[in-house]
């Protein structure tokens, strides 16, 4: 296990680099000059000038990408353009704020999701199941902005029970965290359903039956053991990708993540904030992948990584 992991985390090194290639000649593609943003605009030609010599963006890319891998080697991401701070300080200040909207998020959809996908699976086609995954298709289909948005009119104009938006106690939490949460209920629900009604159709569930075993400890201990590895491959990827997706939920509700760091940093053309937050949510990523790897091996003793 220990080789395995090794060799993964050695692997990254590699993505690390595609991913910072690929990002780095896609922003130098996007309309617009970054001096021409920072210096403003009744700024002169020679300011201009002399804030992309500054900014080293007159040279050749191939010069300017060797030079964020230099940097990248001894883990320095480089200077926000518009603040002068360390890139590293600028999104270890957000990090924790979007690893905490993550977590609380992902908790509530297995809390939520997996109960419904086992009662769907238990009770098939009955009026729980169409109620369990027509909750689920409306939660798929729902627009993370609109929900938002109208969580929003609802528990802070209209009742005034929550906070409309920003941080400071677990009232600022909740909603962010249910607007989340709500896309990934969808998806949980559904492959806890469909992995839940695999295991029960299984030959091992007849036989704990057979034995005489209550209901619950065939659901509970036979099933859904064995149903676990489809349902936590879609709580890693999902989880994987509420560290790098809350953009639209972070801007709704004025939440302090990473989110709206890159959207703040796209507008005004921050290259190196643009590229820090992005290879920090690629190693994320990989980090959860891993994670959920590791964890198959122990939910399954069949499985091993030699």
């Amino acid at each position: 296990m220990f080789q395995y992991v090794l060799k993964r985390l050695l692997s990254t090194i590699p993505v690390l680099i595609g991913i910072s290639l690929f990002l780095f000649i896609m922003l130098r593609m996007l309309p617009g000059d970054p001096a021409q943003v920072l210096a403003g605009q009744m700024a002169s030609p020679e300011d201009i000038k002399a804030i992309r010599h500054q900014l080293g963006l007159d040279r050749p890319i191939i010069v300017q990408y060797g030079l964020f891998l230099n940097r990248l080697v001894r883990f320095d991401l480089g200077r926000s353009a518009r603040t002068q701070h360390p890139v590293v300080k600028e999104v270890w200040a957000r990090l924790p704020n979007t690893v905490l909207l993550a977590v609380a998020a992902i908790a509530l959809a297995c809390l939520f999701g997996i109960p419904a996908g086992i009662i769907a699976a238990v009770r098939p086609y009955t009026w729980l199941d169409h109620l369990f995954t027509s909750m689920a298709l409306f939660g798929i289909s729902m627009p993370v902005f609109w929900l938002g948005l109208m969580l929003v009119v609802i528990f802070s104009l209209i009742l005034q029970w929550l906070p409309a938006g920003g941080t400071g106690s677990w009232k600022h939490l909740i909603l962010p965290s249910f607007t989340l949460a709500d896309f990934v209920v969808a998806f949980i629900t559904r492959m806890t359903r469909a992995s839940m009604m695999e295991a029960l159709s299984q030959d091992y569930t007849t036989t704990a039956r057979s034995k005489g075993l209550k209901e619950e400890v065939v659901i509970i201990k036979h099933a859904l053991k064995n149903a676990l590895i489809p349902i936590i491959t879609v709580v890693g990827l999902q989880f994987g990708l509420l560290l790098g997706g809350a953009v639209l939920t972070e801007t709704v509700f004025a939440w302090p993540g990473m989110g709206r760091l890159i959207v703040d940093s796209i507008l005004a053309r921050d290259y190196p904030v643009i590229q820090g937050t992005i290879l920090i949510f690629g190693l994320l990523y990989i980090l959860v992948n891993l994670i959920v790897d590791v964890l198959y091996a122990y939910i399954d003793p069949r499985i091993r990584y030699d």
